[in-house]
């Protein structure tokens, strides 16, 4: 494959890159309600300021952004968030998390690759094309960018039902994407579904002397029990009726899954991993396919240092499922709770944390998808990666459900990048990498 030439675009990536530089100055922390209608409020002027009419709605938590720009027969929906996760612990940080920092060709800061980096790598494409063309964009491009993401999304699912008829488009350019050590683009077709919850236990009004355990049961056994009935010993999740709405994988899938390479040992790398339950061939297709229970964290009890002889009150364990098409996390928490009052422990109760996320994958074979992944070789000069579904979550589903858009995620995130922990970063030469595939996509459609 031959790739795009970038001369044209350095301009654009060195302006790209300011744009980044100001967006990861601003503390849009959504879990505190920081600084969001400020960052909303500066998305609003850089889209402007290429033309883009942008409208401001009121979600629960920050305002949800659309803006629309260009004319043609093709429209892209573009999806991008602009706020970020908390910077704790601040003490891990090489560098200040709100400060975008250049070390070895790399750059970091909060936000540089989640979200911050990808939206200015596409807005700095955006600006290449219009360049291109005369000072206007040669096809319709629709941009939703919300400030709830690290959150949940608890607003987006209904405004995109309420506001179908703005948002509706060939497709939806999703709002992140890898490049893997090998410099090969890494698109993913789908996002696995999350929900959140935690299991709660009491058994007295206050924490008891231990010495009572022989006669008073004690809530952290019992939560215990209840975590270890969730799962068997290779990861699987042993909840009656758990699996019962799993779509089976279509050839395609299979297909895709088998052309990607190694084994996971890059992420085995980078995060020092000991208990891998996947390795070869079967890694990549539990990531993309198999959903899973996680234990989040787990509280209650003497935390503090020596002993303490107590009998804990109460305790919570906080778990995720992620999700496969078609499980429904409202059909999940109802076999959790059949599950749990089988097993004799009617006394825990469940509590949803945040907003739940349905799964979604696009059809491998649709031709936007196509475009997508011809327009990345394009660009990268090398074959992409394709994932039917990324072992991630996010708000994927009201688009396909609600818009019947087809989403790809292609973008300028690397396995070393340590999204939503210390240090996140991007690779300078990737983000140079974004704003040529997203010329060569948008050239792509206003031709296709």
């Amino acid at each position: 494959m031959t790739s795009t030439s970038s001369t044209d675009l350095i301009p654009h990536i060195e302006r790209g890159l300011a744009d980044l530089r100001d967006l990861v100055a601003l503390q849009s922390v959504s879990a505190q309600g920081r600084m969001l209608p400020e960052t909303a409020a500066h998305v609003t002027r850089l889209l402007e300021a290429e033309g883009f009419t942008v409208r401001s709605y009121p979600g629960e938590v920050a305002p949800v952004l659309v803006a629309e720009a260009g004319e043609g027969s093709a429209t892209l929906l573009i999806y991008n968030h602009y706020d970020v996760q908390p910077e704790d612990p601040l003490e891990l940080w090489d560098s200040p998390p709100f400060e975008l920092t250049e070390r070895d060709g790399r750059l970091y800061g909060r936000g540089a690759s989640d979200d911050k980096g990808e939206l200015a790598s596409r807005l700095a494409a955006v600006r290449a094309v219009r360049e291109r063309h005369e000072g206007r964009l040669p096809l319709r491009v629709r941009w939703l960018i919300e400030g709830e993401e690290e959150v949940g999304s608890p607003s987006l699912e209904r405004f995109i039902a309420e506001h179908a008829d703005e948002l509706r488009a060939d497709g939806c350019w999703w709002e992140f994407g890898g490049i893997s050590p090998e410099g090969r683009p890494v698109a993913s077709l789908g996002l696995k579904g999350v929900m959140g919850v935690e299991l709660r236990c009491r058994v007295a009004a206050s924490d008891l002397h231990s010495s009572l355990g022989a006669v008073i049961d004690n809530p952290l056994y019992r939560l215990a029990r209840a975590v270890a009935s969730l799962r068997d010993e290779t990861g699987r999740v042993t909840i009656p009726g758990f699996h019962d709405d799993v779509r089976e994988p279509s050839d395609a899938d299979r297909a895709a899954i088998a052309r990607i390479p190694g084994d996971g040992q890059p992420v085995r790398d980078t995060y020092g991993v000991t208990r891998p339950l996947a390795t070869g061939s079967a890694y990549h297709e539990r990531a993309n396919l198999m959903p899973v229970v996680n234990v989040n964290g787990w509280g209650g009890g003497y935390q503090g240092e020596g002993s303490k002889t107590v009998l804990p009150a109460h305790g919570f364990v906080k778990l995720d499922f992620r999700l496969v098409p078609d499980q429904d996390p409202a059909r999940i928490l109802e076999v959790l709770r059949a599950h749990l009052d089988a097993q004799g422990l009617e006394d825990i109760e469940i509590v949803e944390l945040e907003a739940h996320q349905k799964p979604a994958r696009a059809d491998a074979g649709h031709p936007f998808v196509r475009a997508c992944i011809e327009a990345a070789g394009e660009a990268h000069g090398a074959e992409p990666i394709v994932h039917p579904s990324s072992a991630a979550s996010g708000p994927m589903h009201p688009f396909t459900y609600h818009l019947g858009v087809p989403c790809v995620a292609l973008g300028i995130g690397n396995v070393g990048g340590r999204v939503h922990a210390p240090n996140e970063n991007i690779v300078r030469e990737h983000f140079e990498k974004g704003v040529a595939f997203g010329v060569a996509l948008l050239e792509r459609l206003a031709r296709e």
